[in-house]
């Protein structure tokens, strides 16, 4: 199974081919949309080469997750502790956008390292709310600003919800799917991977449940937040989950799931897809191979010529 990488690709390739031609004064202009409707948008200009503008769009966050000015909660402060002072938050951002950095390559070293940070911009502003969560648990607490259900947006018009304990953290997923096809495999798909959770090999993972109705935890969740075609997928984390460097990888993990869930659902499709077509040209090939048996021409190696109505006419008139 393949994990999605945290950090955009194209993103990190324009801000690379950007740091490595300095000493040339180019204009750029990119807009671009990922998965999950984000939206970039980076800018050069011939005034100011060494200023690159870094603007990022999120979707509109429906009313039961927590948002403050279009952005997660703690997303300004999570900014700020991983890129440092070498970058500027721009406030107001660009007009369409939520957030708009600015980033002066002459004070500021452009290693792979950073740029690949900077390229994990989602990660950051998207995951901000898990790690402030996740960061009480592993001090075994609870955020006294936080309700007990805590929705968080994860894909356009959708939420996942979390429920913070000092500890534990139970995180629920609403899973819905448009297709009817989408949401058969993806059940099955689900089914299949809280099955392989009980393998041995993964004791120390967290542990994992699916449900065709809505746990209890989601008690008290807006109703139409909790229309799932293809169930709830239940995750408990507890505080070794986020001890350390773990606790990256969980935010990322948890925030992307849905999307991972989609991959791998529509990776089987194209794959049954594949098989399909094979078997059929498979099957066509043996056809065209097979020849009709060619009717008898002969009995006993003697010759019969089929005759007409007038040549059984004229034998019986001689």
């Amino acid at each position: 199974m393949i994990l999605l990488q945290s950090h955009s690709r194209f993103l990190l390739q324009t801000l690379l081919t950007r740091a490595q031609n300095l000493d040339k004064a180019v204009e750029l202009d990119y807009q671009w949309i990922e998965f999950d409707d984000v939206r970039y948008h980076v800018q050069v200009t011939m005034k100011n080469p060494n200023i690159l503008l870094l603007s990022v769009s999120l979707p509109n966050p429906p009313p039961e997750a927590m948002s403050f000015d279009g952005l997660p909660l703690g997303a300004i402060e999570a900014i700020k502790t991983t890129y440092g002072t070498g970058f500027q938050i721009l406030d107001p951002p660009r007009d369409g956008f939520s957030l708009t950095l600015k980033l002066n390559f002459s004070k500021v070293r452009p290693d792979e390292e950073l740029l690949t940070k900077l390229a994990s911009i989602r990660e950051v502003v998207m995951g901000a709310p898990l790690k402030i969560i996740f960061k009480h648990l592993a001090s075994r607490t609870v955020a006294p600003e936080l309700d007990r259900l805590v929705a968080i947006m994860h894909r356009p018009n959708e939420t996942f919800f979390l429920v913070p304990q000092a500890d534990k953290v139970t995180v629920a997923f609403p899973m819905r799917f448009k297709d009817s096809v989408d949401t058969v495999l993806a059940t099955s798909f689900l089914k299949e991977f809280v099955e392989a959770r009980r393998a041995a090999a993964l004791n120390t993972a967290p542990s994992c449940s699916w449900s065709p109705t809505a746990p209890q935890e989601l008690e008290g969740a807006p109703k139409e937040t909790l229309s799932a075609n293809a169930g709830f997928v239940t995750f408990v984390i507890f505080p070794r989950h986020v001890e350390g460097k773990k606790l990256d990888r969980t935010v990322w993990n948890l925030s992307t799931f849905h999307a991972y869930v989609s991959y791998h659902v529509k990776f089987s499709e194209g794959f049954m897809h594949t098989r399909m077509r094979r078997r059929v040209e498979s099957m066509i090939q043996a056809l065209d191979q097979a020849k009709p048996l060619e009717k008898a021409r002969s009995m006993n190696n003697k010759s019969f010529k089929r005759l007409g109505l007038n040549d059984v006419n004229h034998t019986n008139s001689k």
